[in-house]
């Protein structure tokens, strides 16, 4: 049960709270520097777990269940950090830019809930070539907007992350209502 891919899927979810303590104190620009790169480390086991336990033949329940949930819970935790967190001359996300962090948000939750769903059906949700597109950029938009927090000077930064935020928004719903029109054939 306590294999490497489940270990370093534990460490993602055992890693949230120090994030987000980084990410509290808005001008600590030393503080988010480090919570940028916790965040890199947190994306690259995101990875790993998942090509280790297919590479190893370790793929276990524990895993299937915990790696989902430890996506959700450090994309709500970002989301709800990068909105909380405020400069006095640069907001991470605001205004119009709430609205692609509020779509891939409901998204997650709403995307948990069918797979909840379907699997008391036993119909397993897969996900897509699409959606891991929607993965890699939302992990970028949100890893340079941390980074435009330790770097506010560079403005580059957080125009970068904010147009993968949005093109990731956009994955989101097409990738959200492809799931949804898979899981209604199975919805009385």
């Amino acid at each position: 049960m306590l294999t490497l891919p489940n270990l370093l899927t534990l460490s993602r979810i055992v890693a949230v709270p120090l994030l987000v303590a980084l990410l509290w104190w808005p001008r600590w620009e030393a503080g988010f520097g480090i919570a940028f790169a916790l965040y890199c480390l947190m994306g690259i086991t995101d990875y790993f777990d998942g090509y280790l336990a297919r590479a190893q033949g370790a793929v276990s329940k524990l895993g299937m269940f915990l790696d989902p949930i430890a996506d959700k819970i450090m994309v709500a935790a970002v989301i709800l950090m990068l909105v909380g967190t405020r400069h006095d001359d640069m907001a991470l996300i605001t205004g119009v830019h709430l609205i692609a962090a509020l779509i891939i948000l409901l998204r997650e939750i709403a995307v948990s809930g069918l797979r909840e769903f379907l699997a008391g059906l036993q119909v397993s949700l897969p996900v897509s070539k699409l959606a891991k597109w929607k993965t890699t950029l939302q992990l970028v938009a949100f890893g340079a907007l941390i980074l435009a927090g330790a770097l506010p000077a560079e403005a580059w930064i957080k125009v970068t992350g904010l147009a993968c935020l949005w093109g990731a928004a956009a994955l989101t719903l097409v990738t959200g209502w492809d799931y949804l029109r898979v899981g209604l054939k199975h919805m009385d």
